[in-house]
């Protein structure tokens, strides 16, 4: 059993050096041939608490069999019971805050109404332009129309009026 044990300890060692140094880089040398090993799913799937739980049951097997003078199959059910909940550990404490913490960079247009922008390419009184408008932590350029019917030319700050059918209608701000 102890051979089990150290295989287990040692693959998941190995596996997190591997993942740590060269994850990053195999993948893009592959381009993806191994997205099959993903295991999409369930959360507590994940490789994190899975590979975690195998190294933890490893190591727990390996110094109970030193330790103690408990029988072979106690050992074993022990280590599994300590694997469990160092897995369980993993993935309350770090892996479901990570999944949690996740954000979107997506927008609604419409939720540019009353924002301020800089007009890129100047808006003519009957036409579009094309506005820069900062959203969250950065820009997004969109079509933008004059509300008033008026030309507003290129560097001028506006602000968004409305939005209608994809086009932001601006009407130019002093903010001086």
């Amino acid at each position: 059993m102890e051979t089990l044990y150290l295989a287990c300890l040692i693959g998941g060692i190995l596996y997190a050096i591997v993942s740590v140094i060269f994850g990053d880089w195999l993948s893009m040398a592959l381009d993806g041939m191994l997205d099959f090993l993903t295991l999409d799913g369930h959360s507590w799937l994940q490789p994190t608490a899975l590979i975690g739980s195998l190294t933890v049951f490893g190591g727990a097997g390996i110094m109970l069999t030193r330790y103690t003078p408990l029988s072979a199959g106690v050992i074993l059910a022990l280590s599994v019971l300590i694997a469990l909940a160092a897995g369980a550990g993993v993935f309350f404490l770090y892996v479901r805050p990570m999944e949690r913490s996740e954000n979107s960079i997506a927008f609604s247009l419409h939720a540019l109404s009353g924002s301020l922008a800089e007009v890129l390419v100047t808006v003519p009184a009957k036409g579009y332009g094309e506005v820069l408008v900062k959203v969250g932590a950065g820009f997004t350029n969109q079509i933008a129309a004059s509300y008033e019917g008026v030309p507003i030319i290129a560097g001028s700050r506006v602000v968004v009026v409305e939005v209608k059918d994809h086009t932001l209608y601006v009407s130019e701000v002093d903010l001086s």
